[in-house]
């Protein structure tokens, strides 16, 4: 390795400690430290020493399968190469320090060289999806005050409705005028002189957030929040120097830079991409025994997904198995343990921040729960109503000690920002219990969570019940509007592949919730519905609750709506 730069060497650090507690997480909330970087450019300074290495032209940092089969590996020394020529290219196209960088591309090596290329200039990213369409693209160069957009020759067509003078640099094979081709950047010299220091605080992403409840905030993200926070994403997953790790998430969300970037190569493991055009759990599970994988993370939706086949048919060699971006349900890890003896490990984290509570490797799961405190965040449940310190609450991060992983606001929004930090902390607007041995489990959203007859509902709890039964594939709950107790339960369901839509299928659901539940909690209206969802995945249940209203204006009790049943449609259930 060669002679590291004292930020490197601080950060380095850091790391080792980390690595060295992998397993022992009372030291490693004990001792550890937040790296103190004044200035850092992770790409120069950490990834391109990693590519320097003699032994790095050996060492893949990205592997490629695609869905024919066909794969690319690319080592560290050859993504420090040519993340070089992409820099010094962009540079010659008009790429300054500062300026923003629209990236919409897919999973393809291009991807990569662009985020380390614009990290080396000191530009920002606004990294977004593919699935955007022209009027998200226009808040994105109007909000987001892009200079320039890289992306795919497939979506070029989509700008040609969003105005503005911005830089326009396509990939792919058809290109024409004004478009210009990211290919020539491989024909830039392979050594690159970066215009002087990067300062710490200096901005390098800006995140649109999926939006789930409200318009898409601008999330600000530094040159050490991200590339340096997300040692506690790293510690969570359990990496290693030469893992291969497989996360299933797509480009133009912050969990793909969580575990697709800045974790493995923090640890200096394999990022390992599996492309495909549509979801199979069974390719997916081949591949991962063929290629070695040994950590892997997927979203809960991707997990309910995989448990609808035939996990025991492969023993997968995977060490380590992690869950993030919304709460894992109970039911879905222990059919994973029957069938791998193995426990997915939850945790917590946003946009706005890394991995913030967490299950790491060695430590006692109890399911439901997302786990502890991971180091380095001081979390706290704050009561909604007086604002103290409690064992309920909302889930909050004590700014006395600043985590290094938070964000630094919402860019441009100072009424948001004096909301989310007021009283000392950082608000995430989730609601979570802790019990006697620290762990913490999620209750829901603090607008999803309701009141049905003066008691207080956890939608989450309602839908980890409702997947326990065979026919529900996902579930989604909301209240919905009551004469009589204000709002009940009801569930929007959607159906494993074996079961069809029917009255049958109803009682059965309606009749395994009653059996599972308290009383108060009863899921008394069910609708079998295809689920919103955000370009994330996230399921929109503010469009679920706004549809209820909108089908019960006030608290009238008209008839069920077409397609609702409702427990007291079934005298079985009261026999």
């Amino acid at each position: 390795m060669p002679e590291l730069s004292k930020s490197a060497t601080e950060f380095r650090r850091a790391r080792d400690e980390l690595l060295e507690r992998r397993t022992d997480y009372d030291a490693a909330l004990r001792d550890f430290r937040w790296p103190q970087l004044d200035e850092f450019n992770w790409a120069l300074e950490h990834f391109d020493a990693i590519g320097a290495d003699p032994g790095s032209a050996q060492r893949p940092a990205l592997w490629i399968v695609e869905e024919d089969g066909r794969e690319t590996t690319y080592s560290f020394a050859d993504m420090s190469e040519r993340s070089n020529r992409v820099a010094n290219w962009l540079r010659a196209q008009g790429v300054r320090r500062g300026d923003r960088i629209i990236l919409m591309l897919a999973n393809q090596v291009e991807l990569w060289e662009s985020i380390l290329g614009a990290m080396k200039l000191g530009a920002i990213l606004i990294p977004s999806t593919p699935m955007l369409g022209a009027a998200d693209l226009r808040d994105r160069i109007d909000r987001g005050n892009a200079r320039h957009v890289i992306v795919r020759d497939a979506d070029v067509d989509k700008f040609d409705d969003v105005p503005g003078e911005y830089t326009r640099i396509a990939v792919g094979d058809r290109i024409t005028e004004p478009w210009l081709d990211f290919a020539a950047a491989y024909d830039a010299p392979a050594e690159f002189t970066p215009d002087g220091p990067t300062k710490g605080s200096d901005t390098l992403l800006l995140y649109f957030t999926s939006g789930t409840t409200s318009k898409p905030k601008l999330v600000e993200h530094t040159h050490t929040s991200y590339p340096v926070g997300h040692l506690s994403t790293m510690y969570w997953i359990g990496l290693q120097p030469g893992d291969v790790h497989l996360n299933v998430a797509s480009p133009g969300w912050a969990k793909h830079a969580w575990s697709n970037v800045f974790a493995p190569w923090i640890a200096e493991a394999t990022i390992f991409i599996y492309n495909y055009t549509k979801f199979d759990a069974d390719k997916l599970l081949d591949v991962l025994v063929e290629k070695g994988v040994s950590t892997f993370c997927a979203p809960p939706t991707v997990w309910r997904m995989l448990i609808q086949a035939d996990l025991t048919r492969v023993q997968i060699p995977v060490r380590e198995l992690v869950g993030a971006g919304e709460p894992l349900n109970p039911e879905v890890i222990e059919q994973v343990r029957e069938s791998w003896g193995m426990t997915i490990r939850d945790g917590f984290g946003q946009t706005e921040s890394t991995l913030q509570i967490g299950n790491p490797p060695g430590q006692p799961v109890k399911d439901g729960s997302m786990g502890r405190p991971l180091p380095g965040y001081p979390i706290v449940l704050v009561d909604p109503v007086t604002g103290e310190r409690a064992d309920e609450g909302e889930i909050c991060i004590d700014l006395t000690d600043r985590p290094l992983g938070l964000m630094v606001g919402y860019k441009d929004d100072d009424e948001r920002n004096d909301e989310v930090f007021a009283g000392g902390v950082y608000h995430t607007g989730d609601v979570g219990s802790r019990d006697a041995d620290g762990y913490i489990t999620y209750v829901g959203r603090s607008d999803d969570v309701f009141k049905a007859s003066d008691y207080r509902i956890s939608p989450f709890e309602l839908e980890s019940v409702l997947i326990e039964h065979e026919a529900v594939a996902e579930a989604a709950v909301v209240p919905s509007p009551d004469p009589l107790r204000l709002a009940v339960p009801k569930a929007y369901v959607v159906l494993s592949s074996r079961f069809e839509p029917s009255r049958d299928t109803a009682l059965a659901i309606l009749r395994h919730a009653r059996e599972n539940l308290p009383a108060y909690k009863r899921v008394r209206r069910l609708e079998f519905y295809e689920l919103p969802k955000t370009i994330s995945g996230k399921i929109r249940r503010v469009e679920l609750r706004g549809r209820e209203n909108e089908r019960r204006p006030g608290t009238s009790a008209d008839a069920a709506p077409d397609g609702e049943f409702r427990d007291e449609d079934f005298p079985e259930l009261r026999q």
